[in-house]
């Protein structure tokens, strides 16, 4: 876990159109919200930059103080279609005015509404059905207990493993976690379940092989036969990097699916609504999943998630026995009817594919400048990662990547602490609406950042 030192530095001040620094940092008067907090929440809530945000609009994050930042956070790859739309502001107060603010899953117009927009994503929209939650874990959850349902019921209850991948990530409740690939994540479990099943990540730095291959050995090696394999889950691309499969690799892992009946489950979570330059990662594959998990861009601002599946699976469950308390909240669908509508119309996917044609490129170029220590850059669209390594090897450097972090806050540019398997990996992930210019001063202050951090 990162760790940020709370003693006030003062640096450099910053005066831009999209950045302003005016104070030490962190600032001084805003040590008492951290006391505060100290003395009321877990410590696990700690461990990003130190800034107490006070607004968010569009590309910026400001505090109370005068300081501003250019967001490379979008939350954690929530705001798409940036902060505060005044859309989706509108179609959030229009739901307080009437007041509507809770109806477990009584009906109302905006439920149909979101869920026909959804289904409507897909190839064949008759064909699919969706389940509104309100965690992207919760998604995730779910859709291990329909793939296991649907094998159980289909097949029998030797269909009972489940599949996924080493270093993922699928959320922090028990399911998601048991198909996480992240063992450290797993000792409050005191063993793994057996039942649950990863195999390595085809990432090509991490794992230099992508071959499908290793999978089918990997499978063996387990002796586990592919009529024993209920559903097969798979971030559309790892958020430990981003790191993405190889085409080839996720078309024979869709094949295999469909030979053996397996639930295919690609975990859009973070992936979704337009970060890589295509609605859904997955599209970049070539593939069509038979459930995708969806959640954070799904509304650019409050918590709704979604099960988007084919209806033989979606179906399995009766009236009243699959449902979540706060299931198609009427504010948090309001935003998200809302935020569909912003990406179509101001052509936000679109928007990513085209900005990030250059701006992966520029990060290459700048990793390229110190391969030694910045050992690869991984992007798609405006979503990027360059993993921080010991000089000459693949030994993750989290200080390395802490250190740029804590540079590019006091130059006002903003990202959530690393990620990564221990914390090396510097990511990258501005909303989809960030102007140009703002996109290329970011650049600019990035650089300038990793220049100076290496030459200390």
């Amino acid at each position: 876990m990162a760790e940020y030192n709370l003693t006030p530095v003062n640096v450099p001040p910053v005066e831009t159109t999209y950045r302003t620094i005016r104070t030490a940092l962190p600032v001084p008067e805003s040590l008492p919200v951290f006391r505060n907090l100290d003395g009321s929440e877990p410590r696990s809530m700690r461990g990003q930059p130190p800034i107490v945000w006070d607004h968010a609009e569009g590309s910026t994050v400001a505090d109370r103080w005068g300081n501003r930042w250019i967001d490379w956070s979008s939350g954690v790859l929530i705001t798409n279609v940036g902060h505060g739309h005044p859309r989706i502001l509108a179609a959030v107060r229009e739901v307080l005015d009437k007041p509507l603010l809770a109806t477990y899953v009584f009906v109302h117009e905006g439920r149909a509404t979101l869920t026909r927009m959804l289904a409507d994503l897909m190839p064949d929209p008759a064909a699919y059905r969706v389940f509104l939650l309100s965690t992207g874990s919760e998604a995730t959850e779910n859709c291990i207990k329909l793939a296991k349902t649907y094998a159980l019921e289909k097949h029998g209850p030797e269909r009972k493993y489940f599949v996924s991948f080493g270093n993922a990530f699928h959320g922090r409740t028990m399911g998601a976690q048991l198909a996480g690939g992240n063992p450290r994540l797993k000792t409050w479990l005191s063993g793994c379940c057996p039942l649950f099943v990863q195999v390595p990540f085809p990432d090509g730095f991490k794992n230099p092989e992508t071959s499908f291959d290793l999978f089918l050995k990997t499978l063996k090696e387990h002796n586990l036969e592919p009529g024993q394999i209920a559903g097969i889950m798979s971030e559309s691309y790892q958020g430990v990097g981003p790191d993405f499969m190889p085409a080839d690799y996720a078309r024979r892992l869709a094949a295999f699916c469909r030979e053996h009946d397996i639930v295919l489950i690609m975990d859009e979570v973070q992936a979704g609504f337009g970060r890589t330059g295509k609605m859904f990662c997955y599209e970049h594959y070539g593939i069509q999943p038979d459930l995708i998990a969806c959640g954070k861009g799904i509304s650019s601002s409050l918590p709704l998630s979604a099960v988007i599946g084919r209806k033989d699976i979606m179906d399995l469950y009766a009236p009243g026995s699959m449902t979540s308390t706060h299931s198609a909240s009427p504010l948090a669908v309001a935003a998200a009817i809302a935020n569909l509508k912003i990406l179509a119309e101001e052509g936000l996917v679109e928007r990513a594919a085209k900005l990030g044609a250059w701006f992966i490129p520029e990060l290459r170029r700048i990793q390229q400048k110190y391969p030694d220590v910045l050992g690869c850059v991984q992007g798609q669209g405006l979503v990027a990662g360059i993993q921080a390594v010991k000089a000459g090897t693949k030994i993750p450097d989290p200080d390395l990547a802490l250190r740029i972090n804590v540079k590019c806050l006091h130059k006002g540019l903003l990202m959530f602490a690393p990620v990564g398997i221990a914390g090396e990996c510097v990511k990258i992930a501005p909303p989809l609406s960030i102007p140009e210019d703002a996109l290329r001063e970011s650049l600019q202050v990035f650089e300038e950042a990793v220049d100076e951090v290496l030459a200390e």
